[in-house]
């Protein structure tokens, strides 16, 4: 049996629907091109990098050789090609670097789970030149052809200044599904984070992925404007959310984290954080003022808020709760939330 060189990059970051079914990690880009937003700890202390298509390819020549081995030492095990624990060990006792290899653990776990998913890598793919990440999209494809969907992050302002035609493209070679940080539909926050890009940025943007065949996937920050900015926030994002109408809308509510300048801001007594309880007001506002035909998502540990029996507010499944139909349950989840803490002989909760 020929042992390959399995040498391959694998980033950091994913979505957890990404990680939730077990995604092939395949880094395009590196990091992130933007890189300001102050609430952001990702990929602070890296350079962003475009990959030349050579490398991006001996990457995934790397990945379908590894795959391609164990299929091998499957058939030479009569196993029929079934990646199991003996398969495994049996090329890992040939090759033992492979044990210290974080990309291929990633690689077989995407194998056991199907192969069917792929997410590229880091932090805005759709920054490739179109005819660049074409070639590399199909390249991917013809080399693991067991993948039957590819998602990947992307920014607004990006998607806004490529021609719906490349976007066209790009999307009929497979690349199926955009994550977009909106963050918030409100300028003056937006300003203050230093996201990049207004609201009509963020619309212009989502609206064309839609209109270019993505599934689109946005993501809201509650709590990012703090206790003063709390319902210009809300009312503005349901404004910004309503009228890009995505396939999903996810909720990652705020913390500050060390490192970042918001962190510092909230040191210094310059950014005044909700309670949990006011952050759940937030999303009750932000939900009422939806219009959407969305699948509303809270699938993050962040939405942790509990019900006077215990269990979680909010389901955190992947495909959460789909609109309108599931709006009244939402809300009153949220109600039933709220509640917790103000019966007779009941604590005030921790969130």
């Amino acid at each position: 049996m020929t042992i390959h060189d399995y040498t391959f990059e694998t980033g950091m970051y994913r979505p957890p629907s990404e990680g939730g079914s077990s995604s092939l990690l395949v880094r395009f880009t590196r990091n992130c091109p933007w890189n300001q937003c102050t609430f952001c700890a990702m990929y602070k202390t890296e350079k962003f990098q475009l990959r030349s298509l050579e490398e991006i390819k001996a990457d995934i020549d790397a990945m379908a050789a590894l795959a391609g081995d164990l299929a091998a030492e499957s058939v030479r095990l009569g196993q029929d090609g079934r990646i199991n624990g003996e398969v495994i060990r049996a090329l890992f006792g040939r090759v033992p670097g492979l044990i210290e290899h974080q990309g291929a653990h990633m690689l077989i776990e995407w194998l056991l789970s199907g192969g069917r998913t792929a997410f590229l890598q880091d932090g805005n793919s759709l920054i490739m030149p179109p005819g660049d990440l074409i070639q590399a999209l199909t390249y991917l494809k013809a080399k693991l052809p067991s993948i039957t969907r590819i998602t990947t992050y992307a920014r607004a302002r990006t998607l806004a200044q490529r021609s719906l035609e490349d976007l066209q493209a790009v999307r009929a070679t497979g690349l199926d599904r955009l994550h977009l940080g909106l963050e918030s539909g409100d300028d003056e926050l937006l300003r203050q984070v230093r996201k990049g890009v207004d609201a009509d940025g963020l619309i212009s943007g989502g609206r064309k992925a839609m209109a270019a065949g993505f599934q689109v996937s946005e993501y809201w920050m509650p709590g990012l404007g703090g206790r003063d900015m709390s319902e210009q926030h809300a009312r503005n994002t349901a404004r910004a959310l309503n009228a890009i109408n995505p396939h999903y809308i996810r909720s990652r509510p705020f913390r500050p984290i060390p490192g970042t300048p918001m962190y510092d801001q909230y040191r210094a007594g310059e950014l005044t954080l909700q309670t949990p309880e006011e952050q759940l007001r937030e999303i009750e506002l932000m939900v009422s003022a939806l219009d959407v035909t969305s699948k509303v998502c809270f699938d993050h540990a962040g939405n942790s808020w509990r019900t006077p029996d215990g269990d979680l507010v909010f389901t955190h499944d992947y495909e959460g709760y789909q609109f309108p139909a599931d709006k009244d349950k939402v809300l009153e989840r949220i109600r039933l939330g709220l509640s917790f803490g103000r019966q007779p002989g009941r604590s005030r909760p921790r969130w």
